[in-house]
């Protein structure tokens, strides 16, 4: 019998923050812990940061595009795996809103305040805890 899956701890460092979140137990978010480690360029958007990956998801049928802060969602639009923290040029007043829908794959654990320090070019790593 297989044993049933947990959410998985990763380490996500963009150049010098470096924080803890979990994937959930989502198709998407499998998909992503299987093709760990990632290691990519930022790019910023407002309170977003965002890299491609070599992932490839369709939206599910939670996929959604308002997000809570610290929420890790996967952008089928552009294969990129995204981290919101605040209000991006798509918010109407503090909501955290992505560009379009995203599929939540996770939520970074602890204080999400450094990422507003993180520049678009910073090298991103996410590895296993």
């Amino acid at each position: 019998m297989e044993e049933a899956k947990t959410a998985q701890a990763i380490r996500i460092a963009a150049g010098d923050v470096a924080v803890e979140a979990h994937l959930n137990d989502s198709p998407t978010a499998r998909a992503i812990a299987e093709a760990l480690p990632i290691e990519g360029k930022v790019q910023r958007w407002g309170g977003e940061i965002y890299f491609p990956i070599h992932v490839r998801a369709e939206l599910d049928a939670e996929s959604r595009d308002v997000l809570e802060a610290g929420e890790l969602g996967y952008w089928p639009t552009g294969s990129a795996l995204c981290i919101f923290f605040g209000p991006t040029p798509a918010s109407e007043g503090a909501e955290i809103r992505a560009a379009s829908a995203v599929n939540v794959v996770g939520k970074v654990e602890g204080d999400i305040s450094g990422l507003w320090d993180v520049g678009g070019g910073a090298k991103v790593m996410i590895t296993v805890m």
